[in-house]
């Protein structure tokens, strides 16, 4: 087990330890969930960065890595839909879009390939995880009895509607397209897989 795919395993423990918390009413459980999914998606890039650096990219860790990342997002999606933060269907979307994906790889590794991610994929997690901080943050605010002063821009920042939304509706149209685009892609580069 080299260290990125250590860092990736790891990332599955915060996983967990961020349902765990987030699920918790209280104030300090927000502030817990919020830290531990920040970790864990600093980690997504360290993990990828080290592996080339350090020359350690190994099929498992072309496998983990996106199904790490996966389990993450998806988890933080269902939170937020729940919370009545982001649309169902978009949820419905990005998961159907994962399996479609992690299916795609499964198929490609009975026929002895990988089907690693590519920047595409990449720049979908990237807006998904910018969405998704953005709105754990509202959510932490709105656990408080008071939103202290030097944090109400921070607080408006991440609003998730209304005339002062930005942040939050940009970034998850962009991730949904990107979700969309990048699902064709996988599903187009392998249909000789399919044909098989």
């Amino acid at each position: 087990m080299n260290l990125p795919n250590a860092i990736t395993l790891s990332r599955l423990v915060l996983t967990a330890a961020f349902v765990l918390f987030v699920a918790l009413e209280a104030t300090w459980g927000h502030i817990t969930a919020l830290i531990l999914f920040m970790i864990a998606a600093i980690s997504d890039f360290v993990d990828g960065w080290l592996a080339r650096k350090m020359n350690l990219v190994t099929p498992l860790g072309k496998l983990l890595d996106p199904l790490a990342d996966k389990i993450l997002v998806c988890a933080a999606f269902v939170f937020l839909t729940a919370e009545g933060v982001c649309p169902v269907w978009i949820t419905a979307l990005i998961i159907g879009r994962e399996f479609l994906v992690t299916g795609l790889r499964q198929i490609a590794i009975e026929a002895g390939q990988v089907l690693a991610a590519d920047n595409l994929g990449k720049w979908k997690t990237t807006f998904q995880l910018i969405y998704l901080i953005a709105g754990l943050i509202w959510l932490t605010f709105e656990t408080m009895a008071k939103v202290p002063a030097s944090l109400k821009f921070l607080h408006t920042l991440t609003t998730p509607w209304g005339e002062n939304a930005w942040l939050m509706p940009i970034t998850l149209g962009i991730a949904v397209a990107l979700t969309v685009i990048s699902g064709w892609n996988y599903l187009w580069s392998s249909r000789y897989l399919l044909k098989g």
